[in-house]
């Protein structure tokens, strides 16, 4: 009996532990949420509105999809989609990625652009992918200012500079698909 009644007693603690465990790991994650992950949903949605109703995207998207016929136009589009201080503006939600996507897909099935620059066109449009996420990141990562205040600029800086060689590699890649 006793066998009996010290099992079910460390059954019992190792269930109210890993009960313990679930609960404040829901507790934390809440809290992050609350902290992090919504403002910046706000702010997203924010910028997203504002980029639709003044139909900025549509502009932008319309101005750079005649470069995208050639590989230099997509160098061009690749360099001024990762610009540091513009790619964390045109990554929420993928607004002008998504226009400028359509567009060009629109220009190949048309057949006014060559099918062998979609890959290239694909990582043009994208330089700026995660720019927008990256100082949420190292919010959630609880990183330090310092970290934050270097990390930053690093990460912008290095997607503007590698957009055109991602660029040049799917230009590679597309040669003799069609």
């Amino acid at each position: 009996m006793k066998f009996l009644n010290v099992l079910v007693e460390k059954i019992s603690r190792f269930i109210g532990g890993a009960v313990n465990n679930f609960y404040a790991a829901a507790r934390d994650s809440v809290d992050q949420v609350i902290k992090t992950v919504l403002p910046f949903m706000v702010f997203v949605s924010a910028l997203i509105g504002i980029i639709l109703g003044t139909n900025v995207g549509t502009l932008i998207a319309n101005t750079l999809t005649p470069l995208a016929n050639n590989v230099v136009g997509l160098l061009v589009i690749s360099l001024i989609c990762g610009i540091p201080i513009l790619s964390p503006l045109l990554g929420p939600g993928a607004v002008i990625a998504s226009v400028v996507g359509t567009l060009v897909g629109t220009q190949i099935g048309l057949g006014n652009i060559p099918p062998n620059l979609a890959v290239a066109a694909l990582f043009a449009i994208n330089t700026q992918v995660g720019c927008d996420f990256f100082p949420v990141d190292l919010s959630l990562s609880e990183a330090s200012p310092k970290t934050e205040e270097i990390g930053i600029p690093s990460i912008l800086i290095s997607r503007w500079l590698t957009g055109p060689v991602a660029v040049l590699v799917g230009y590679v890649a597309g040669l003799g698909m069609y």
